[in-house]
């Protein structure tokens, strides 16, 4: 008998999940490290080897891709409806102090680190290409697209394409998204 490769619905819902809507599917290969501190919302579809840890709250008609990596150490990750990361894409809502005025890495004890922890929030829309990384602090505006391997480090304004490291805006995003949303979902 072959095994399914996502978790069944049951499964789902008794690794305790702070909240699961309907339709999701979860890799067998993902690692959730929190589940009691992670909201799925429904339509939601997270690929192979993933990894959550921490408080994580994610959309409705969301997409993660396989081999990411969402870290919210003490504080938080949104991910708003209709946005997706591509493959190998890791977003850090902590992270450690590397100037040298700390010691760094979680064997060490906070006492003798300096973490930063900043919520990190994808607004409705947004896309990050493969390879991005996402820096503490960061909200990326509604409508934003990422291009591949950028480096987001800095918030971004609203319907924007960005690339490069550090990202910067390179030209506007198209809305036309928006009325296959309002046709997909009826307007709700």
């Amino acid at each position: 008998m072959k095994l399914d490769p996502y978790y069944s619905k049951k499964e789902l819902q008794d690794m305790g999940f702070k909240a699961l809507g309907r339709q999701v599917l979860v890799s067998r290969t993902c690692r959730i490290y929190t589940p009691e501190k992670i909201s799925l919302g429904s339509h939601v579809l997270i690929d192979d080897f993933t990894i959550l840890n921490g408080e994580i709250a994610v959309g409705n008609y969301v997409h993660i891709s396989s081999n990411c990596e969402l870290y919210a150490g003490q504080t938080s990750i949104t991910m708003g409806d209709f946005s997706g990361l591509s493959s190998r894409c890791t977003i850090y809502a902590t992270s450690d102090d590397y100037s040298g005025a700390s010691l760094t890495n979680p064997t060490v004890p906070l006492a003798f680190r300096n973490e930063q922890d900043a919520p990190v929030t994808l607004e409705k829309h947004v896309i990050l290409g493969t390879g991005c990384a996402v820096l503490p602090g960061v909200h990326i505006g509604e409508g934003c697209s990422v291009g591949a391997m950028s480096l987001v480090n800095r918030s971004t304004d609203p319907w924007g394409v960005y690339a490069g490291v550090p990202a910067k805006r390179v030209k506007e995003r198209k809305r036309d998204l928006l009325a296959l949303e309002e046709k997909l979902t009826g307007g709700k």
